[in-house]
């Protein structure tokens, strides 16, 4: 047994795994991504026999559906044909060949013949009185996750102890002083045996392959599993690789977390006599030598399962196709455009740009990357925290803080006296309230400090018990004097006015802004409002890092309105007219309310446009949330000031599990113009990105939509959808059991266990039934077979997405509809079924 072939099978499993990032920098991941290299159901097939872990939709939720007619026979025959068509083997032709609609159906009533591949702690743990604790399996998953929690966290723990020489070792020299473990799992002896594990992770690896005898082909494999046990906390260590490789660098944390998680299960065979080791051991050979017939047969069995997945989204993808068919098609707006607004691609936004144009039709919305095109890293005036403001899979390359513009003719003189004098009030602040939280927590102060300042907690409990309808707080303006917030804005930094016109030209032509531009253009970014929410980042602009739109809309703004720079522009012949002026705003998505931001930098005509686009907003803003508030159990027609206080309060509400629903439902995205889906009813389940093929003749911009908001929206698609299949593993369980780990790291639900990754099930389930339907993206393009093609052959990613069924890939041809299967184009057929009710496949999951 060669350490070459151990290394690469550790390399593989760890390969496996995909990050997971902090709260305070949420993004959704799909939890499969380092998987997608394999079709779908074989990737299902893994996850259920290496880990419990279900890919698929459940088949009770698939047996309601069904009863219920949101699936219909008409669905389940498309489903059918489509996989039969896209068959791209023998074995997989087979698979499907043997299903009829009766077999199918008569599958639902059953549970999937699956059984989990047993790792070496379960073969070991055959004691009689194992039902009388815990499982070793639970008692080591705890334990491990105990021990990661205390290594990793940097904000939450006063006191933490050495972590100079790695996870490993860390763990062996906690489990050494660990008494309670051996307790808990009937062993109490077991810190002697500590004595036996090597002392560095790569020599406990080898002893432990050693000793397990497994065969060859199965290694990676049997690894995997092993860190699926702690599934977690290896996402968490795959983030800080994730992090490390952007950096140009390398993070080795995964792999001495395998090793410890490996480690456990020999350390666990000196605990036990010969006869029951050999006997383990025989019996976890005899098993893992049959891992890859029970993988093949565990696809087989699958089958069924995926054409329901494919039955399920046939009756949302035919509606779509339907609503989209009945869009009236070149530019709408009869009269002349007054004010371009942009706003992100997030599904969220689908209906206020659709409520803006009803109302204010010389309006003319876009969609684009909620970061704004602007790969900044964010700090914030006076601290050193920086923070990415873009999507997670780029690192920044652009700086921004604030800075302070004055205009009272002080110069830069008194600028930057003021912008120093800020910094020192503001550090001042943070440093005092910083003590008085230190206070609170040590122990010889805790009881004093209470006594001292109970009264004081009087004003934040009435706030908890009867919350009001105050403003989303602006976490970036923490510590600042009221006198310096109006003042205090972001802006670039470190960049020559070169190569801040670069910048310029490459958002403006990416957006589509490259010509005719109107007197106004709107950047909206938007962020969410909640409060006691751990994952209230979630909720946020998942194309900013778990951020909001805020500081790329406001510095984009900046940078567009800035003299030096439209100058620029011009010389290259990317002219902005003078009469057009940039401003930023922010649509808070809880409450649907738009708010603006450096109103002062504008002329008195641009003021004026903002004034009535305001008003135009209002009104469309009521609209939104009177299209919400069913979905939020509140009454559509209740008074509009009303309406609006009751969902401030709910924003303010600290016990509120479900301030909003988020990103649930999202089912497609459209890389097209507007006239495509203007007018349309989307229910708020569609990402929105303007696209032109005229004005992309190369197919650059295409090929930058396709790798990058495409895969963003396809993690979110599958976070969302992972957290619904299998909201056990990979969901984080119920809210308000939620202990928040290391200050950002996660949480645990209650006091351990892993930690957990996902969605909460408040933001999936009412409490009566799912909100979010588990579907697959469905990706609908305008551009010519021969451009998408071209993207798909350059970049293996996306063929994976697209050719192992992680999503659907349509393009529009003509007045009709293309979808992609087995790598050829087929025309979208609208099936006339009378068993589907409008508008069962557009918005099933909404009251």
């Amino acid at each position: 047994m060669t350490e070459s072939l151990i290394d690469r099978a550790c390399e593989q499993a760890c390969s496996a795994i995909a990050p997971a990032w902090p709260l305070d920098r949420a993004i959704a991941v799909n939890p499969h991504w380092a998987r997608v290299g394999m079709p779908v159901r074989r990737v299902a097939a893994r996850m259920a026999l290496l880990g419990n872990i279900r890919v698929f939709p459940a088949r009770e939720q698939q047996l309601e559906a069904w009863a219920a007619g949101r699936i219909t026979p008409s669905d389940l025959a498309q489903a059918l044909q489509q996989l039969r068509g896209q068959a791209s083997g023998p074995e997989m032709d087979a698979d499907l060949a043997g299903l009829t609609p009766a077999a199918c159906v008569e599958a639902l009533h059953r549970r999937a013949p699956l059984q989990q591949l047993p790792l070496l702690i379960d073969v070991l743990d055959n004691d009689p009185r194992r039902h009388t604790r815990l499982s070793w399996r639970e008692a080591i998953t705890h334990q491990v996750s105990q021990t990661c929690a205390a290594y990793f966290d940097e904000h939450q723990a006063d006191w933490r102890a050495a972590r100079s020489q790695g996870l490993y070792a860390f763990w062996r020299d906690t489990l050494a002083h660990d008494h309670g473990i051996g307790l808990l799992m009937g062993l109490p002896g077991i810190g002697r045996a500590i004595d036996a594990v090597p002392a560095s992770a790569r020599d406990a690896e080898r002893w432990v392959m050693e000793r397990l005898g497994l065969p060859e082909g199965v290694w990676a494999d049997y690894l995997e599993a092993v860190l699926l046990t702690v599934n977690g906390w290896a996402s968490w260590c795959a983030y800080l690789g994730w992090q490390a490789r952007l950096a140009g660098g390398q993070d080795g944390h995964l792999r001495e977390l395998l090793a410890l998680r490996l480690a456990w299960g020999a350390l666990l065979l000196e605990c036990k006599d010969d006869a029951a080791t050999q006997t383990a051991l025989a019996a976890l050979r005899t098993t893992w030598a049959q891992a890859p017939q029970r993988l093949a047969e565990a696809e087989r069995t699958l089958a069924v399962d995926e054409v329901w997945q494919a039955a399920l989204e046939a009756g949302y993808q035919r509606e779509l196709a339907r609503r989209l068919s009945l869009a009236p098609g070149g530019d709408a707006a009869a009269a002349p455009i007054e004010v371009q607004a942009v706003f992100c691609i997030d599904v969220r936004s689908e209906p206020l740009r659709r409520a803006l144009e009803s109302v204010w039709p010389a309006v003319q919305t876009r969609g684009f990357a909620g970061f704004f095109g602007l790969p900044l890293a964010y700090t914030p005036l006076g601290t050193q925290a920086t923070r990415p403001q873009l999507p997670g899979l780029l690192a920044p390359s652009v700086a921004a803080s604030e800075a302070f513009t004055v205009h009272t003719g002080s110069g830069q003189g008194g600028e930057a006296g003021l912008l120093d004098e800020a910094t020192r009030s503001r550090q001042r602040r943070l440093g005092l309230q910083a003590r008085w939280q230190a206070a609170s927590r040590w122990p010889g102060s805790a009881f004093s400090f209470v006594e001292a300042a109970g009264l004081g907690y009087l004003g934040p409990l009435g706030r908890w018990l009867r919350p009001g309808g105050d403003d989303r707080p602006r976490d970036d303006l923490q510590g600042l004097s009221k006198r310096y917030r109006a003042l205090c804005r972001p802006r670039l930094t470190g960049l020559d006015l070169q190569a801040k016109v670069a910048l310029a030209s490459r958002v403006l032509r990416a957006m589509g802004l490259g010509e005719a531009l109107a007197p106004l253009v709107l950047l909206a970014g938007h962020g969410s409002q909640s409060a006691n929410n751990a994952h209230a980042a979630a909720l946020d602009c998942g194309a900013c890092c778990g951020q909001s739109g805020e500081v790329n809309a406001r510095t984009l703004a900046h940078l567009l309105n800035e003299p030096a720079v439209r100058e620029g522009l011009r010389g290259q012949g990317q002219p902005i007219p003078a009469s057009t002026e940039f401003v930023a705003a922010l649509h808070n998505t809880t409450t649907d309310e738009v708010e603006f931001f450096d109103l002062d930098e504008l002329s008195e005509a641009g003021r004026a446009r903002v004034e009535r686009l305001q008003r135009a907003l209002a009104l469309a803003c009521d609209q939104v949330r009177r299209e919400r508030a069913p979905s939020l159990g509140l009454d559509p027609r209740m008074p509009h000031p009303r309406l609006l206080d009751t969902l401030r309060r709910r924003a303010n509400d600290g016990a509120q599990t479900r301030p909003e629903w988020g990103l649930a439902g999202n089912a497609a995205f459209l890389i097209a113009p507007r006239h495509r889906s203007r007018g349309i009813v989307l229910g708020g389940r569609s990402f929105l990105h303007d696209y032109d093929a005229n004005q992309d003749p190369d197919g650059s911009v295409l090929e930058l939509l396709m790798t990058a908001p495409m895969l963003v929206t396809h993690w979110i698609n599958w976070q969302y959808h992972a957290s619904a299949c299998e909201p056990d593993r990979l969901g984080s369980g119920n809210k308000l059991l939620h202990n928040v780990v290391g200050g950002t790291l996660g949480v645990f639900e209650g006091n351990g266990g892993d930690l957990r990754i996902g969605l909460s099930r408040q933001s999936l389930h009412d409490g009566q039934r799912w909100m979010h339907e588990p579907l697959r993206l469905t990706v609908v393009i305008d551009a010519p077979r021969a451009a998408i093609d071209a993207v798909i052959e350059r970049h293996e990613v996306v063929r994976h997405l697209v050719d192992n069924g992680w999503l659907h890939l349509w393009r529009f041809e003509a007045a009709t509809l293309e979808r992609r299967s087995g790598g050829r184009w087929q025309s979208v057929a609208l099936l006339d079924d009378p068993q589907v009710a409008e508008p069962v496949g557009l918005s099933p999951a909404r009251p």
